[in-house]
């Protein structure tokens, strides 16, 4: 294959495209679910009915002509490249950021990759014990994701797209509030969009997940849980009352020697995670809780949020 064709045809960079021809090689891709079983399984995947039909208009039938050939070799060699490293727990871009408004094919390319997975990661948590209910509360993170970048009016979703990779790898699990990321010697903690954050749904979810890891991965050893994330900045503290979710959440951990992280910028993921928007203008945000009137505050005032990460031991 031309590696600059094919970049220019999908208007991206050819190193990203030499990225995922290397990754995935000549390993195994997997298929798609049959068409018609598709809308069921969506639902199973807790997606909208407008994002579901979406996904349906733009699907891969042979001899579409939304999907040009470098738009098919794309799909199947990141379905390839995820399943490569089927089990693993690191960050894993399945591919480029394509230009989602050329239309469906394009903007949901990765999603279909991720239907493709669902059923080859499905059978590894069957490998490993996993109760079939705990397999679609992971896998169903997709739908949350999907309303979340529409919500967002398509600027979630280049994050979102690595994140879902390690649902399709099984190295995330959904138990009770918090979800829950394998790792090397520590668990780690991520904070869905789910509902309060209390202190008993925080303990309950952290006892399921002290059962769950040794009971389904008994070659793993887990020492501590850890998060990164701008909940745990200690300048919350300035803002939010001490009986506040967050402030007890932040006080079960210890926390690391603050390093600036590479590549994230705490005051973005900040916005994107309090008001699903990355372009609108502080003076135009809603100020009606406490904490979204702490993150405007805080930034008008030329300061800046921090991501700080921490653990606690298991």
């Amino acid at each position: 294959m031309d590696l600059d064709e094919t970049a220019a045809r999908l208007g991206v960079a050819v190193e990203d495209v030499d990225r995922v021809h290397r990754l995935a090689g000549d390993r195994p891709s997997a298929p798609l679910p049959a068409k018609a079983d598709a809308p069921a399984i969506l639902d199973r995947l807790a997606v909208r009915p407008d994002d579901a039909a979406e996904i349906m208009a733009g699907w891969p039938d042979p001899g579409s002509p939304l999907w040009t050939p470098e738009l098919r070799w794309l799909l199947d060699r990141s379905i390839a490249l995820v399943r490569a490293d089927l089990g693993g727990h690191g960050w894993l871009p399945p591919g480029p950021e394509l230009p989602r408004e050329r239309g469906p094919a394009w903007r949901h390319l990765y999603v279909y990759a991720y239907l493709a997975l669902v059923g080859v990661v499905r059978g590894y948590h069957r490998d490993h014990g996993i109760a079939d209910a705990v397999s679609w509360a992971a896998l169903a993170d997709v739908g949350r994701n999907l309303a979340i970048d529409r919500r967002m009016r398509g600027e979630g979703w280049p994050v979102m797209q690595s994140w879902l990779t390690l649902h399709a790898r099984g190295a995330v699990y959904e138990l009770g509030r918090l979800q829950y990321q394998r790792g090397d010697t520590a668990i780690g903690l991520h904070i869905p969009e789910s509902g309060p954050m209390t202190p008993e749904a925080v303990a309950a979810s952290l006892d399921e997940a002290r059962a769950f890891f040794p009971r389904h991965f008994p070659d793993e050893h887990y020492t501590a849980f850890s998060c990164g994330s701008w909940l745990l900045d200690p300048q919350l503290l300035e803002y939010l009352p001490e009986d506040s979710n967050i402030v007890r959440f932040q006080r079960r951990f210890e926390l690391e020697p603050y390093e600036e992280p590479e590549g994230l910028d705490a005051d973005v993921e900040v916005l994107r995670f309090v008001f699903r928007t990355l372009t609108t203008p502080l003076d135009r945000l809603p100020r009606r809780t406490v904490l979204q009137r702490a993150i405007i505050d805080h930034l008008k005032a030329g300061r800046h949020w921090r991501w700080r990460r921490g653990r606690f031991p298991i």
